[in-house]
């Protein structure tokens, strides 16, 4: 007769906290159309804007009740980007908890994919993607209008960032239209590891043009919009376009030569993004854009290269 056996207790282990990953995209400046300083202490800006293929990647953990905020970071440029109150991640959890009542216990972790300080919103796409993944994990269920009302009070171009697709900012860039766009478009990054200050190079704005440029107006871009709704790179690539070149350019003489490589390398277009200091180079096809990133790599003209598309979707979770 068999004697049954001593029965084992099943060891418990803690369930591990909840958290939430969201993705959101980098962008690049299609078109930035500057005027001269309001007297609110802005510039009034006309901006068209593209979501590229880079994404940042936030993960939102509960934390225990009453530690805070925490912030970890890894990913190309990891060192350069702030674990403090000063990260727009930071800022955006404690935003959201401050509007809906709750207390920011949580655990941030950005995984990055966009250059850091290179005029392409890597810390707004972290802002975009933090206030996602908190709403999210909290359970706050805000609409996204209201979220676009948090983002838009973190920066200019948070709210974009979290709508993401191709969308024309006017105001401080921060209030946005979608744009219609046709096809997929192929882009070259060329990226710094020297990062150049937004408000050095809006400075250098109001000394170039003497504090007096003209209010920007969306009807300067209509060819850049008819491009768009065409799907046409090549005149997309002619119609690229950006009030702050000059003055980045000014700053950092050395990006001349990373514009001359792409034109050397037949790019559609070439421009400075946004404040810089990467440079956008569209290209007709993933073959040319692998060619643009190879004669930049093998010339020197960018610390870093990177290829990708665009349009890319906004702020959306992954996994959670």
């Amino acid at each position: 007769m068999n004697r049954p056996g001593p029965t084992r207790t099943p060891r418990l282990t803690a369930a591990p906290p909840p958290s939430v990953r969201v993705r959101a995209p980098g962008k690049v400046n299609l078109s930035l159309r500057v005027g001269a300083l309001d007297v609110d202490g802005y510039h009034p800006l006309v901006s068209v804007f593209q979501a590229v293929a880079l994404f940042e990647e936030v993960t939102a953990t509960q934390a225990a009740a009453g530690s805070g905020v925490s912030l970890t970071v890894d990913g190309p440029q990891a060192e350069a980007v702030p674990l403090d109150r000063s990260n727009l991640a930071w800022k955006a959890a404690e935003l959201l908890a401050a509007h809906t009542g709750v207390e920011p216990d949580v655990a941030l972790h950005v995984r990055k994919g966009v250059p850091v300080a290179g005029g392409m919103a890597g810390g707004s796409a972290d802002a975009a993607a933090a206030l996602v993944a908190c709403d999210a994990l909290w359970e706050t269920g805000l609409p996204r209008p209201s979220l676009v009302e948090l983002a838009a009070a973190l920066g200019s171009d948070v709210p974009f960032c979290l709508l993401g697709h191709t969308a024309v900012g006017t105001g401080r860039g921060h209030l946005l239209t979608p744009a219609m766009t046709r096809g997929e478009f192929h882009w070259v990054f060329g990226a710094s590891a020297r990062g150049l200050s937004t408000p050095r190079v809006f400075g250098a704005f109001d000394e170039l043009t003497g504090g007096t440029a003209p209010p920007p107006e969306l009807d300067d871009d209509t060819a850049l919009m008819q491009a768009l709704r065409a799907g046409d790179p090549t005149a997309l690539g002619a119609a690229l376009h950006n009030d702050l070149q000059d003055a980045a350019l000014s700053l950092r003489p050395d990006l001349a030569r990373t514009l001359e490589i792409a034109q050397e390398a037949h790019a559609l277009g070439a421009i400075v993004s946004g404040s810089g200091p990467t440079v956008a180079a569209l290209a007709r096809s993933r073959q040319h854009a692998l060619a643009i990133a190879a004669t930049w790599t093998a010339e020197g003209a960018a610390d870093s290269v990177w290829t990708t598309t665009g349009p890319a979707a906004g702020a959306r979770v992954v996994a959670s």
